[in-house]
Parts: C-alpha cells; sequence; structure tokens
C-alpha cells in the first residue's frame, strides 16, 4: 500500500469525482483509476461502485476513508518533524466562536503573522460543538470554544476570561435586576450557547423564564438591540468591538460572572510547529 494510492483514494471519495481527483492532483485520470484498482486489489474489496460514467463510494470505502485521513496526516506530520528548519510555516487552521473572532482573536492573529508571515492562516467560525468536532476529526488545527472539555484526545489552555454585559440601547430603561427584563425582547445565539444558558441560569435563579429570540449573529444581535428592538447578554468583547459610538449601555451583574474561553487541539497533533507557535503565543499575549 502506497501513500500516493491512500492519497488518490482520499482525493476521489472528497470530490466524489475521478476527473475532478485528476485535477487537483495533476494527474490523468487513467493514472487515478489504475492506482484505485491496485488499492482495490490489495485490499480484496472495492472502494467504489461505478455507475455509468459515475462513481459512488462502497460501504468498504466509507471504512477505509477516515484511516486514509489518519494516515496521510501521520505521514505530513512525520514529515514535518524531521524538517530541518524548525520556522513554522505552511497551514494553519483555526476555528473560534464568534465572539472570540469578533473580540478577541484579531490583535493575536495580526500579531501571530507578522512575527510567522510564512504560515497561512485559516480562520472559521461555528458553535462549540462544531468546533469540538473539528478538532476531533483533524479538519481544524484547533479552536477557540466557551467550554471545558475533558476527552482524552483533546489538550487545552485557557485562553481567555470573558465577562459577560447586559446591552440594551440608551432608550431603554434601567437594568437594575433580572426581573427588568420583563416584557423585553431578549436576543441571544440558540440553544447550546454557553453564554445563552448563564442567562437562562440567572433569570432561574430569580424565578423567571422569558421568551428568548434566537439569533446566530452578533452583528444582527447587537443592530437589534442597538435599534432598541431590545435587549442582550453579550461577551464584553463583542460590546468593546462597538464603542460609544453603538449607542449601547451595559450592565454588569455579580451572578453572571464570566466564562473562561480555552484554546482546543488534538493530542497528537503536537508536532505541527506553526499550532505549537499559535500555544505559545497565546500564553504570551496579553488580552
Amino acid at each position: 500500500m502506497e501513500l500516493s494510492q491512500i492519497r488518490i483514494f482520499k482525493a476521489v471519495a472528497d470530490l466524489g469525482s475521478v476527473a475532478k481527483a485528476s485535477e487537483e492532483l495533476h494527474c490523468v485520470p487513467s493514472n487515478v483509476t489504475a492506482r484505485i484498482k491496485a488499492l482495490e486489489s490489495e485490499l480484496g474489496t472495492p472502494l467504489f461502485h461505478r455507475e455509468g460514467r459515475g462513481i459512488r463510494i462502497s460501504p468498504a470505502g466509507e471504512i477505509f476513508l477516515p484511516f486514509a485521513g489518519q494516515i496521510l496526516d501521520l505521514a505530513h506530520q512525520a514529515s514535518r518533524a524531521v524538517a530541518p528548519s524548525a520556522e513554522p510555516k505552511g497551514p494553519l487552521r483555526i476555528g473560534a466562536i464568534e465572539s472570540s473572532a469578533t473580540g478577541r482573536l484579531p490583535p493575536l492573529l495580526a500579531s501571530y503573522h507578522s512575527r510567522y508571515p510564512d504560515v497561512s492562516l485559516r480562520l472559521s467560525t461555528a458553535t462549540w460543538s462544531q468546533l469540538l468536532e473539528d478538532v476531533s476529526k483533524r479538519r481544524l488545527d484547533g479552536a477557540i470554544i466557551a467550554v471545558d472539555v475533558e476527552q482524552s484526545h483533546i489538550e487545552r489552555i485557557p485562553f481567555h476570561m470573558e465577562e459577560l454585559v447586559l446591552i440594551a440601547s440608551e432608550s431603554v430603561g434601567p437594568i437594575d435586576q433580572a426581573s427588568d427584563l420583563a416584557g423585553k425582547t431578549i436576543f441571544m445565539w440558540p440553544e447550546g450557547c454557553p453564554y445563552r444558558a448563564a442567562l437562562e441560569k440567572w433569570l432561574r435563579l430569580y424565578g423567571h423564564h422569558f421568551p428568548i429570540v434566537s439569533v446566530a449573529s452578533y452583528g444582527t444581535i447587537v443592530g437589534c438591540v442597538s435599534a432598541g428592538a431590545g435587549v442582550a447578554l453579550v461577551p464584553k468583547g463583542v460590546l468593546d468591538q462597538y464603542g460609544p459610538s453603538s449607542g449601547l449601555r451595559a450592565f454588569s451583574f455579580p451572578e453572571l460572572g464570566s466564562i473562561q474561553n480555552y484554546f482546543i487541539w488534538h493530542r497528537e497533533s503536537s508536532t505541527h510547529s506553526a499550532l505549537h507557535a499559535f500555544i505559545l503565543a497565546i500564553s504570551e499575549h496579553k488580552f
């Protein structure tokens, strides 16, 4: 079994087409087909079903696919580990929940890019559960989430302790206690967001259960609140991005407290020099 065969198999599986795989790998389709057939012969099972001019991955191929990804990833890590130059370079795939991507990451990314210009940073945002899955399956090299996860294959370090504040437009009266939210529209991220959970816990503490409008965008949430449509609980880093010109007022409550954000990565990715440098940058950065 050759790495080139596995690489070709994964390309065909990911792209769903021999022609597209041949374009990506810069080889002729007949070579792709021949390598796939040789791999199938060695494994003793078909990895794809041929349907006219099309191709569809087989059940055996579905089983083999994650192993192929791990083999290629380990081969890549091994190559990086013995490289003569320790200077970080190449792609670094970082994910983050939107609040951190908006309020805390930009200065760190700018500093990191200035120090390591040969690293190609790729940033994506998603929910914390999706980011955890992407790191676990190594679709991302690391991610920032607002939940402390304990899994054997996940490493983590503290990223930033995020203070939570209630925001409202200047047209809304003072908010001195939980009951002052009665009759006001509350905008929050959908179920599963740890900041939403903190707000719901605070309301329950005082026996309140007010309806919440789910909005999966801090830009939209802040826009609605700024327009006087309601209130929201947001990380202070998000509020800081909009500044005094946003016309927002902030209210803090001891019971809401702060939530620790973490940077997580897969335990088996520690030889990734660009990732290692990013982890060090986090520990040195002053937020």
